[in-house]
């Protein structure tokens, strides 16, 4: 089957409200085993959206349209509907009852516009709303599946979870769906893992199975997808491309899940080895305390931080010397090495890591660009700091040293040589 989504409302295209409902309804699709083959984004203006919705009927087994369906005057997904199937409002009393009570509840005057929502064509199935005032819509026309559901991201998916899935269940029953394994790698280039660490992956890959490499500051996310009619089924056909994988970027690889972070993969390691750790943070600005304390119990590891942004605090609370500070600048090795092995001494850590350098967009020098990172660790086994050089852009840079920090941090736990992206540790003078 194939499947076509449609999200409606100006809003969504002039960037005041981000289209979630389209990623969030392409992977339930997808999930029960439907294509989906194309995604509109159109306004509230009648004619489109009846065009649209007439054109997808046309060339996908089922459409989902979201939004359009509230009481004020640019509100035309269901006046579109009913004129393209030539159908007569109706009213939905278990509908009009139900908006009447919440109304009465609210203590809010009850209008015209109100009422209208418990309108509906005559020819729809209601898809009964229990989280707001629109109700959703079900159509079986032309051979095709149309459901009209509201734009509010919460009601929607009620609706898709209790109302339309039920349905595609018992229409797709007998379908492959799809399923996926998530295996996030950190410290190396997207192209670089793909091309020289995991290679060429096509003698493993059919129309049945697929890989994708999925970026972000983080790292990079491997999503391994097969069809079949269970996951048992699926997970046979990817264990030979799987076992490629990790036998291939077994270091690079932080751990496995669609939604695991480098902060929750670190813990579980502090936490498996009994390690603590201590941050001190510049030009981060606390993203790794951040990152790290987004988990829950990681109260069991981490023991605390300190942003020390100006040179006035680096000096006051880490004891950097001053003397370095004037020769060599606050983004540098020497400072870098001196806030890591303060860090874990103030807390009495087992590791101490640290972050200096110039984020951007100003501050920088011939020298030192916007976007050079010193990050520095200490441990009782080995301490050093690492160059890096990032974007011109602030908040990649902060995401990017952040990332590098507790990867260099993971890697040294498990005794890898090998530092994210190649970085070179350097070691202090004395």
């Amino acid at each position: 089957m194939t499947g076509i989504i449609i999200s409606i409302g100006n809003e969504l295209l002039i960037g005041d409200t981000v289209n979630t409902n389209a990623s969030w309804l392409g992977k339930f699709l997808v999930d029960q085993g439907i294509e989906v083959i194309r995604i509109h984004t159109i306004s509230d203006d009648l004619s489109i959206v009846r065009d649209t919705i007439n054109e997808s009927l046309e060339a996908a087994d089922i459409v989902i349209s979201t939004g359009g369906l509230g009481p004020t005057h640019d509100d035309v997904t269901k006046k579109a509907v009913a004129m393209l199937f030539n159908a007569e409002m109706t009213v939905h009393k278990p509908t009009l009852g139900f908006i009447k009570k919440i109304f009465e509840k609210r203590n809010i005057p009850f209008s015209k516009s109100n009422y209208e929502q418990a309108e509906v064509p005559d020819n729809a199935e209601v898809l009964f709303n229990k989280q707001g005032t629109a109700p959703g819509l079900w159509f079986e026309e032309r051979d095709s599946l149309l459901a009209v559901l509201p734009g509010v991201p919460y009601e929607m998916k009620e609706l898709v979870n209790h109302k339309v899935k039920p349905k595609l269940e018992a229409i797709t029953g007998g379908n492959e769906k799809r399923y996926s394994r998530y295996l996030l790698t950190s410290g190396v280039g997207e192209s670089t893992l793909s091309d020289n660490v995991v290679g060429n992956l096509e003698p493993f890959l059919n129309d049945n199975l697929s890989v994708a490499y999925l970026p972000s500051p983080q790292g990079t996310r491997i999503r391994i997808s097969g069809y079949g009619h269970s996951e048992e089924e699926v997970e046979e056909h990817m264990k030979p491309v799987i076992d490629h994988i990790l036998e291939k970027a077994s270091y690079l690889i932080v751990g496995e899940g669609k939604e695991l972070t480098l902060g929750e993969a670190l813990g579980n390691l502090l936490r498996e080895k009994k390690l603590t750790l201590a941050i001190a943070e510049s030009c981060t600005g606390g993203q790794i305390a951040d990152s790290v304390t987004n988990i829950p119990g990681s109260s069991d590891y981490f023991l605390g931080g300190m942003v020390t942004y100006s040179n006035k605090a680096k000096v006051q609370l880490l004891d950097v010397s001053e003397n370095d500070l004037e020769r060599y600048g606050a983004v540098s090795k020497q400072v870098a090495l001196q806030m890591a092995r303060a860090a874990a001494s103030s807390f009495g850590a087992d590791i101490g890591i640290s972050t200096t350098g110039i984020a951007g967009p100003g501050g920088s020098t011939e020298e030192k660009p916007v976007g050079t990172v010193w990050v520095g660790f200490w441990s009782k086994d080995d301490y050093f700091a690492v160059k890096a050089l990032f974007t011109n852009d602030r908040l990649i840079n902060k995401e990017r040293s952040s990332a590098v920090a507790l990867e260099i941090i993971r890697r040294k736990i498990l005794g890898y040589e090998k530092l994210p992206y190649d970085l070179k540790p350097q070691y202090t003078d004395a």
